[in-house]
């Protein structure tokens, strides 16, 4: 990896903001930061080569060069310029075999390292999520794996409890239902942290699932299931 430079300080900005930042006077959160800088260390002493994929582009990425752009005037300003230098390198993808359409053009994923990243590993995935201004990102859950997302651009809210701004880290313990919404004039990037068995990372099971009906109340809307 030493030889892809790039690559190396975009994990470096990684590993500065589970560093650095306030864990916010919680453990949970503290040690979760922890686990995501202790396997990023030992993965960055074992000097993984990368391994290249098809640059892969989706609908939402043409939100992309604004969302670098609003990413440089914050608190994730150095993940945001260090992303912007291997931009023409990412695979965008869904991680679904069937999305819907109003989703589809508002929303894509890139996996920086993992089980199928350029940067392999087996124990953490790190990546990003791109949304389109005005996205609603159904309710979903990750079984066995807890996630963080630390906001690099944009405002965006978890199941309509708070307004979240560059710099801030949310925590979803394995299991949590969340619901993501973003705000309507601005796209939205989040860096994120997986961690969980290695079995599940690689293979997460990521799926569209309808709940069941509830016969007082109309069906609720689609959710997602081990979805990022």
């Amino acid at each position: 990896m030493t030889d892809c430079p790039d690559w190396l300080y975009l994990l470096e900005e990684f590993d500065a903001l589970y560093r650095q930042g306030s864990a916010g006077g919680s453990g949970p959160i503290r040690a979760h930061r922890k686990r995501v800088r202790d396997a990023l260390a030992m993965i960055l002493d074992a000097n993984p080569e990368i391994s290249g994929r098809p640059p892969e582009v989706k609908p939402v990425t043409a939100h992309l060069g604004r969302a670098l752009d609003l990413g440089e005037r914050g608190a994730g300003q150095g993940l945001s310029r260090a992303l912007a230098r291997v931009a023409d390198g990412l695979t965008w993808e869904y991680g679904y075999e069937k999305v819907p359409k109003a989703l589809a053009r508002k929303y894509a994923y890139c996996e920086i390292l993992g089980p199928r990243g350029p940067i392999r590993a087996e124990r953490l995935i790190l990546g990003f999520v791109l949304f389109a201004p005005g996205t609603t990102y159904p309710q979903h859950s990750h079984k066995e794996i807890e996630e963080s997302y630390i906001s690099v651009a944009g405002a965006w809210s978890q199941n309509d409890a708070a307004v979240h701004a560059p710099g801030s880290l949310i925590f979803n313990r394995p299991g949590l239902e969340h619901r993501i919404t973003t705000d309507e004039l601005s796209p939205c990037l989040l860096a994120y942290a997986w961690i969980g068995p290695e079995a599940r990372l690689s293979q997460p099971g990521m799926k569209l699932s309808s709940p069941r009906r509830s016969p007082s109340r109309a069906a609720p809307a689609t959710a997602l299931s081990d979805a990022r």
